[in-house]
């Protein structure tokens, strides 16, 4: 069994191979570049981002996760991503806040009606810390009172947004939040729509209101940044999780590793 120092080089290897893109997001004010810029987990670069750098990308320090109307009833009805690709984005989403101690707030639209119950997975996840607000029949979550309440106590001004489905309970409080001075990210792939048309017009519509569209690895790769970290296994677990093709990649690499060692061993 590798050391989580030898599976960090492991990862690092194959990270290095696979050149993996995270894609730069354009928000926050000076000030709160600033603060990112004291407060980013920056130990493992060789170069220490400026200013302008660090806010050109997503900023987990600053962020809110926010799991909206992931109910079963409501996953029979997407038909614009595989509904176990949606179900399993939504999971390594919310390993992700926790892993990196960003706080999630999650909501149910009639939880006992139609919509049905919250994905049996995210009970097996969410953090004790994590919040459930239970609206009151409010189509957008934004229009719930105590869901507000709840973003504003974090003190966060960059909202990581994902839901069924996009066009409605997604596009709705982002834009909405949007227009009150949040930043807001959604993504896409750990949300989902009854047709892809639903789905494309909403991003069209939440772009042209300023909101980032992003994917779950987008926000696993900016959250972690760096392989040089002594966490690098924990991360390099969530990214074989989201994308299976890369776990058996380093499966591959690791047994090769393994035989390797065996064989300089019994020389």
């Amino acid at each position: 069994m590798q050391s989580i120092k030898q599976l960090g080089k492991t990862f690092l290897a194959i990270a290095t191979g696979a050149a993996m893109l995270i894609q730069p997001l354009a928000f926050t004010t000076s000030a709160q570049a600033q603060e990112a810029n004291n407060q980013l987990h920056l130990e493992g670069l060789t170069r220490e981002p400026t200013e302008e750098a660090n806010n050109a990308l997503f900023d987990p320090n600053d962020a809110v996760l926010l799991l909206l109307d992931h109910q079963t009833g409501l996953f029979q009805t997407v038909n614009d991503i595989p509904v176990d690709d949606l179900r399993r984005n939504t999971v390594v989403l919310t390993k992700i806040a926790k892993q990196a101690d960003i706080p999630i707030i999650y909501t149910a639209s009639e939880p006992d009606g139609p919509n049905g119950p919250l994905m049996k997975e995210l009970s097996d996840v969410l953090p004790s810390s994590a919040k459930f607000i239970r609206r009151q029949g409010e189509v957008s979550s934004w229009d719930n009172a105590d869901f507000v309440e709840a973003v504003e106590a974090t003190g966060r001004k960059t909202l990581v947004i994902a839901g069924v489905w996009t066009s409605v309970c997604v596009a709705f409080p982002a834009l909405q939040a949007h227009a009150e001075g949040y930043d807001v990210v959604v993504v896409m792939d750990a949300s989902g729509d009854v047709s892809k048309m639903a789905s494309d017009v909403a991003l069209e519509r939440m772009v042209a209101g300023g909101i980032v569209p992003v994917t779950t690895n987008t926000i696993l790769s900016e959250t972690h940044r760096t392989w040089n970290r002594p966490d690098a296994a924990d991360w390099g677990a969530l990214y074989a999780e989201l994308v299976p093709e890369y776990g058996s990649a380093v499966e591959s690499y690791t047994r090769a590793q393994e035989a390797a060692s065996k064989s300089d061993a019994k020389e």
